[in-house]
């Protein structure tokens, strides 16, 4: 009997130490790596799930099948709480095998169930899933207020309808909007209302022009970073009005192709931006 109870000792100090253990390591490891965690034992895997603040993430980054897994883990009661999704590069975002009306297609359903089912979401990387529309991200926008990071990366076809609607979010801090080809100064003005933003990626959004620029310049104060990478309707007007505003924040500002922006010194650059460590401009 002694020796049968010192086993139960030791089977629990062990288990209570690779709980502690667990909670440690869990909260840096990769969610994949979480995922095969949970294929180990089924102790461990109700270990694992009972840790809510170890599965806010749902990372699909460059994975096959996207659509179908990012379904399955919305209907997993383990990332209920859930506060980052990540399709970066997915594919096989298509709807084959559910019964969708009028053929739409999977993006647009799972940014429907984003929206009903996750309005804390904090942060949002689309890049490159180009089968999603306006009225797939729109619900997202008008629904999860709560985003601090939105990356659109590579996505040319959505409308100044669902850009005039970022300005909903009122405590966004990162933007990426690289290639937005149909973003106004109208839509850009109204992008400004998230006054919060440190992180703004412009790069490619042809038909911008100082007006839109300036808008952000005088609204978004706590700029550290702006690309302005290939406008030319930007001139110094813009960069003057950023020394104003944002002088003493900006630390990445790239004007490389805005041929209205002209070369200057380093150290004329400084007395413009004195917290400047890099500057991108045209050959």
């Amino acid at each position: 009997m002694e020796a049968e109870k010192l086993r139960e000792e030791e089977e629990m100090l062990k288990r209570e130490i690779v709980l502690t253990v667990m909670k440690i390591v869990s909260t840096r490891l990769p969610q994949r790596d979480l995922v095969t965690l949970l294929l180990v034992s089924p102790w461990l895997y109700r270990t694992l799930v009972s840790y809510p603040s170890i599965w806010l993430t749902i990372d699909l980054r460059e994975m096959t099948n996207a659509g179908d897994r990012l379904l399955a883990a919305l209907s997993l009661p383990r990332y209920r709480q859930v506060k980052q999704i990540n399709l970066e590069f997915a594919q096989g975002i298509d709807d084959k095998h559910l019964e969708l009306v009028k053929k739409k297609n999977l993006t647009d359903k799972s940014m429907q169930l984003v929206a009903e089912t996750y309005q804390e979401l904090v942060s949002l990387n689309l890049t490159r899933c180009v089968k999603i529309t306006d009225d797939g991200l729109l619900q997202v926008l008008l629904k999860c207020s709560s985003l601090l990071s939105l990356n659109l990366y590579a996505l040319s076809s959505f409308t100044d309808k669902v850009y005039r609607n970022i300005s909903l979010l009122a405590n966004l801090r990162f933007l990426d909007l690289c290639g937005a080809q149909n973003l106004s100064d109208e839509g850009l003005a109204l992008i400004a209302k998230c006054d919060k933003l440190v992180s703004l990626n412009l790069t490619w959004c042809v038909r911008i022009t100082d007006s839109g620029v300036i808008a952000i310049a005088n609204s978004c104060t706590s700029l550290e970073f702006l690309s302005l990478f290939g406008i030319v309707g930007v001139t110094d007007k813009s960069l003057e009005t950023l020394s104003k505003t944002c002088s003493n924040t900006i630390t990445t500002l790239d004007v490389n192709g805005c041929i209205g922006i002209k070369r200057r010194s380093h150290e004329e650059l400084l007395q413009l931006f004195p917290r400047l460590t890099c500057f991108k401009v045209h050959s």
